[in-house]
């Protein structure tokens, strides 16, 4: 396959404007951190700039080769992988390499990635590197707004043994918009914890424990400006989400921990969303524009805290106290928060067929009725962040924005999804919805390892469809949910819809 004139023509410029292009020098500061294995020996810094140049600067607890790189959702062949260390006698090796196979990698003709720094002490190797989101290298995979599957590895000595290196796998989003070093944090603020008690993890594949819990007792309204999980160690793969509902100040609550969706109905009272978190993501501080209110009488004094455990393997004598930080101030933002959960309505209506390489489902919130729904007119909502939802079978979800029949834009989208990555993430611009926009989300699935039909439901694996919008300011709406046609369905299946 030979490069196109364009594309060399486009390289070429590239790699003729390279060291001029990017505002990261070797050692300037880069906003974004992670560590990229359970035993935090490869942790990752990052940042990109306007010209599309992502910079990366990489530590290793080794001082043999290393290795970092990306993957077609976590399979070797296809990866794009850079390897270098430093020999010996002081020598720096460094170059671009992609995967054939499971047990090949070769050296790329094109190189595309640029050396910064290559620095090593007694136990650490550090490698500081860039290159531009997209190449023109065939062997290179693009760097997009979608959840990314990193490689990286590293040796014992500078013998490059790929695959008997010690490997790791994560999915990461690397075109995030700030960091919370970049808003501003209050100075007084006050930490409140939303957690379960020494609860007992039943030995069941699927568990949803709720409680009610008071919020904190304030004189004055207080807004609630960043939020994070706390999950008991070792607890990390039982913990599937947690979700933070606010009450009416009118309800009675029932008392204790109980099945939130079981023969008691009064715990699943509560459904307005006030924040969320699912697995693997982290914590999140809200625009400095807003907050959670709280301590007026039009806030809600107590909270309906909802764990989902995934206990696949019915592990017993499991013991969690998970729950939901809350960080909050007196000192307050110009404009309360909500949240509006939008997609399909989760009943076993909503359904996937077996063996499907791709399946899309569709929900789709109008917004013209919101006026009468919330009591009073509502203004334009504001939407500065969002929180995309599947289960298993996910393998993609945007969120579309309509007015008047026309597409807007889309506002959100991940392309490659994972269920192990769900965090909140925030918009580079904010959004505007005005009063009978229209807003869809489409979710598509991958079913080729099922032999029956997928059902929408709680279960992990049941299947769930759902875009959580942050915005503000706040109104009395919490879900707006497309479902299907269920004569339509029915009628498909040959059969006939009772009552």
């Amino acid at each position: 396959m030979t490069m196109s004139h364009s594309c060399m023509k486009s390289l070429l410029f590239l790699l003729s404007t390279l060291c001029l292009c990017s505002s990261h020098s070797e050692t300037s500061p880069l906003r974004f951190s992670a560590f990229l294995d359970p035993r935090h020996q490869i942790y990752l810094q990052w940042d990109y700039d306007v010209n599309d140049l992502m910079t990366f600067d990489l530590q290793f607890q080794s001082t043999g080769w290393v290795a970092f790189g990306f993957t077609n959702f976590g399979e070797m062949p296809g990866a794009d992988i850079v390897i270098g260390g430093v020999l010996p006698d002081g020598n720096i090796y460094f170059s671009d390499w992609h995967a054939v196979n499971d047990e090949t990698i070769l050296e790329d003709e094109s190189q595309d990635y640029e050396l910064l720094s290559m620095t090593q002490d007694e136990i650490s190797t550090t490698m500081r590197f860039r290159r531009y989101l997209r190449t023109c290298d065939k062997n290179d995979l693009e760097i997009t707004g979608d959840t990314l599957r990193l490689i990286t590895g590293f040796g014992t000595d500078d013998t490059i043994d790929f695959f008997k290196g010690t490997i790791a796998h994560k999915s990461l989003f690397l075109k995030l918009v700030y960091n919370e070093d970049e808003m501003h944090t209050p100075s007084v603020y006050h930490v409140y914890d939303l957690k379960l008690d020494d609860f007992p993890i039943p030995e069941d594949e699927t568990t949803y424990a709720c409680t009610f819990i008071p919020l904190p007792i304030v004189k004055t309204k207080h807004h609630i400006y960043k939020f994070e999980p706390m999950i008991t160690p070792r607890n990390e793969s039982m913990v599937h989400h947690i979700l933070v509902y606010a009450c009416g100040n009118a309800s009675v609550l029932p008392t204790g921990v109980s099945d939130c969706y079981g023969a008691d109905p009064d715990f699943a009272l509560c459904s307005q969303i006030v924040v969320g978190w699912a697995v693997g993501g982290g914590s999140y501080m809200f625009p400095d524009e807003t907050g959670v209110s709280i301590g007026t009488p039009l806030d809600a004094q107590w909270i309906r805290l909802e764990v989902h455990y995934s206990n696949f393997d019915l592990i017993p004598n499991l013991i969690d106290n998970s729950g939901i930080r809350l960080y909050y101030t007196p000192e307050l933002r110009p404009y309360d928060m909500g949240v509006l959960q939008t997609g399909v309505f989760t009943f076993p209506i909503h359904f996937l067929p077996p063996g499907a390489d791709s399946f899309n489902s569709y929900g789709v919130c109008n917004t013209s009725q919101f006026h009468e729904m919330n009591g009073t007119p509502v203004p334009d909502m504001n939407v500065f962040g969002f929180l995309l939802h599947t289960h298993l079978a996910g393998r993609g979800v945007r969120g579309v924005h309509y007015r008047n029949g026309k597409q807007l834009g889309i506002l959100c989208e991940d392309n490659k999804y994972d269920f192990n990555l769900q965090e909140t993430r925030g918009l580079k611009n904010v959004i505007v919805f005005k009063p009978g926009d229209e807003f869809l989300v489409e979710c598509r699935y991958q079913t080729l390892d099922r032999r029956e039909l997928t059902f929408g439901g709680p279960s992990t694996l049941n299947e769930m469809c759902l875009a959580f919008l942050f915005y503000y300011p706040r109104n009395n709406i919490s879900s707006c949910m497309g479902y299907p046609n269920i004569q339509h369905v029915a009628q498909e299946l040959g059969q006939e819809a009772a009552e």
